[in-house]
């Protein structure tokens, strides 16, 4: 099953649009395990196995594992999810952009080493620094279109004079994605809860690709608006799934040792508020 047919498959299954995000911060670890970054694994297996059927996807942080020399333990929790939560899609949130060798050395370490569905991307370096990702059949690679950030307006709305239509960058991102640079149907948009107007623009441009959609929950995010900007029917389905993404809303809901249940009880809540604005549509 390719990583499209697995999302299909995973919102089906699970009646959901919710996307739990791994970002293990030592720092934040309750109880006895506060600073100590040893614990990760343990920590994340707990928040997977309290929600793996109320997800549509599973997205782990690299650089919440890297700074921490963590990188074993995030091999360790990638087999882990496989083996208990394999019917859930796992999105390696690495942001990578490089071009050539380098890019197919990061491709190599997102889907070989880590053994992720899919990953993130930076477009801006053209589409040789996205191509290497697509030569892994059935994975799949989202690329940073209009981020939840304020400064995302650096760059994504600025209007480009030299591009038919003259549309802002972030427009033109969605454009190429949804058009020539997805010669295999693996590429999908990452498009920031903050901004539902942006959402709603980018799934008029793309209305086929899925949507990996951070910032519900800590960052402010309306779930309900996210879904009416980004969710569409078609047929019985999605013309598009939205993955709706929300971190340490779940993960630190609780400083407790209960603290995977409360993150259970946070990730049921979150999914019942995104089922009830896709019901509506």
């Amino acid at each position: 099953m390719n990583f499209m047919d697995k999302l299909h498959a995973a919102e089906r299954a699970h009646q959901s649009l919710l996307c739990v995000g791994l970002d293990p911060d030592p720092a934040k670890l309750p109880g006895a395990w506060r600073g100590q970054p040893e614990r990760i694994f343990d920590f994340c297996a707990r928040i997977v196995d309290a929600t793996a059927d109320l997800v549509i996807a599973f997205k782990p942080q690299i650089a919440y594992f890297a700074a921490h020399r963590a990188e074993a333990q995030l091999e360790r929790l990638m087999d882990h999810m496989r083996a208990n939560a394999p019917a859930v899609p796992i999105i390696l949130d690495a942001k990578r952009g490089d071009i050539g060798s380098t890019a197919e050395q990061y491709a190599i370490e997102a889907f070989e080493r880590y053994g992720a569905d899919a990953v993130t991307l930076s477009p801006f370096m053209g589409f040789d620094s996205v191509q290497p990702y697509l030569a892994h059949a059935g994975k799949g690679a989202f690329l940073l279109c209009r981020t939840s950030n304020p400064g995302g307006d650096d760059l994504q709305s600025q209007r480009l004079a030299s591009v038919p239509g003259q549309p802002l960058l972030y427009e033109h991102v969605a454009q190429l994605a949804q058009g020539p640079w997805n010669v295999n149907g693996q590429l999908g948009l990452v498009v920031g809860a903050t901004y539902p107007a942006e959402i709603e623009r980018v799934r008029q441009l793309a209305p086929t690709l899925p949507l990996l959609i951070p910032g519900v929950g800590a960052q402010g995010g309306d779930a309900l608006a996210t879904v009416r900007a980004g969710y569409r029917q078609h047929n019985g389905g999605t013309s598009g799934p939205i993955i709706v993404n929300s971190s340490r809303a779940i993960l630190y809901a609780s400083n407790n040792d209960d603290f995977d249940q409360a993150a259970r009880r946070e990730a049921l809540k979150t999914r019942a508020v995104l089922e009830a604005a896709r019901a509506q549509q």
